[in-house]
């Protein structure tokens, strides 16, 4: 019978008897671990030598000894020889050091897990009785999946004195397009704050008892000011909880991703970022569209629509070379269009509204500079969209216009 436990390594001594390539594959997860690590082998592989070298690892470059297991914790042989091997495993019976040996069906008093890790959680898979690898790894890559999806249960039961808030990325929509990080953070957190942006749609995949907070962002309208949302992230991490604040696109693109970040470092709140495909270029590319493209654009200008047009936008619209990227624009696009043409931006400029991109409702509406205002008028433009100025925009850029349907939608 073989019982499965964890054992912390880190600043521990084990000890690697072989230097082959197995040996290579057991020192990196031991050095993952933070072991102290010695290698004992008459010679090493090129990869077990790289991995001495890189990382000072004590080696004794000769036959092992008895003494070699002086201190160890755990020892793990690979010398290739199965007397060598068993020598070794007979001797930390001995001494109660338990060992590993690769080269033998039993595996010595104890053998490594084929793990998986997701967060702070590490799962281990190995046989009862018996070796069969091919079965072990198949199972770890299962529950690896399950994990990447985000569809096993991975929040914490047991309270923390200090919570953690992770800003993460949802992208433009699509829950699939979220990062596979991200979604473990949502399968771990215990509350969810939320614009209206963004992987709203997993949130319904989450349990019924975390706490999903709508501070329901909109274009001119904010009802739960910025300060108030930084003071629910603090507030839920000091209770000891696990928080995502889930924006569309990427937090640090126009997300006010770096306010919230300050407010949580200048609190003690530990917080981190995870990044999301940011519309700026993924709501584009849903609609065919190439922000750079060898020989026509070979530079992207981002601005926020709301602001006036800076003199570096102007030059932005009069260089044929670059794309420019207008986000939340819909309501202000008729003074930008007039700042563009009156510095002197071609009228036949091509232009590109997407809205709402990667969804079943996108719909993109070609124009130029010169008619762009009334072509947006006609078809009702409204947010959310994505405006996309330069020769990029061209509608038949990729694809003949046979190619886009009655609506303006592209299909690639």
């Amino acid at each position: 019978m073989t019982t499965m436990i964890g054992i912390s390594l880190s600043g521990r001594q084990v000890v690697m008897v072989g230097g082959g390539e197995v040996a290579a594959r057991r020192i990196r997860r031991f050095l993952l671990d933070g072991a102290v690590i010695r290698v004992v082998a008459p010679e090493l592989g090129e990869a077990t030598s790289l991995l001495v070298r890189e990382h000072a690892l004590e080696w004794r470059d000769r036959v092992v000894v008895p003494g070699d297991m002086d201190d160890a914790w755990l020892v793990h042989t690979a010398t290739g020889d199965a007397r060598v091997d068993a020598d070794v495993a007979a001797v930390c019976e001995a001494r109660r050091v338990l060992c590993v040996n690769a080269g033998d069906g039993s595996h010595g008093s104890a053998r490594l897990a084929a793990e998986t890790r997701s967060g702070d959680s590490i799962v281990g898979v190995v046989s009862d009785s018996g070796v069969d690898p091919g079965r072990t790894l198949q199972l770890r890559e299962a529950i690896a999946e399950k994990l990447r999806e985000g569809s096993l249960p991975l929040r914490r039961r047991r309270p923390t004195t200090v919570g953690h808030v992770h800003l993460v990325g949802g992208g433009p929509g699509p829950v699939d397009l979220i990062t596979v990080r991200g979604r473990r953070l949502l399968a771990e957190a215990d509350v969810v704050v939320i614009d209206r942006l963004g992987a709203t749609g997993i949130v319904d995949e989450l349990s019924p008892d975390v706490e999903i907070i709508d501070v329901g962002k909109r274009p001119q309208h904010h009802p739960v000011p910025q300060h108030a949302i930084n003071e629910i992230l603090i507030d839920r991490a000091r209770r000891g909880l696990r928080v995502v604040r889930l924006k569309g696109g990427d937090p640090f693109v126009y997300g006010r991703g770096g306010e919230e970040v300050a407010a949580c470092l200048a609190a003690g709140v530990p917080v981190d970022v995870v990044p999301g495909l940011s519309s700026i270029v993924s709501v584009p590319q849903a609609a065919g569209i190439p922000v750079t493209h060898r020989g026509t654009a070979a530079a992207l200008h981002v601005v926020n629509g709301q602001d006036a047009p800076t003199p570096a936008t102007l030059a932005a619209l009069r260089d044929p070379q670059t794309t420019t990227v207008v986000l939340m624009g819909v309501s202000a696009l008729a003074g930008f269009a007039a700042a563009a043409a009156e510095a002197g931006a071609g009228p036949d400029l091509p232009v590109a509204i997407i809205e709402s991109g990667h969804t079943d409702a996108q719909r993109t509406t070609h124009a130029t500079l010169a008619t762009v205002v009334a072509a947006a008028s006609a078809a009702g433009v409204r947010n959310p969209a994505v405006m996309v100025f330069g020769r990029v925009a061209a509608a038949d850029l990729l694809l003949p216009a046979l190619a886009r349907d009655a609506a303006g939608r592209t299909t690639l």
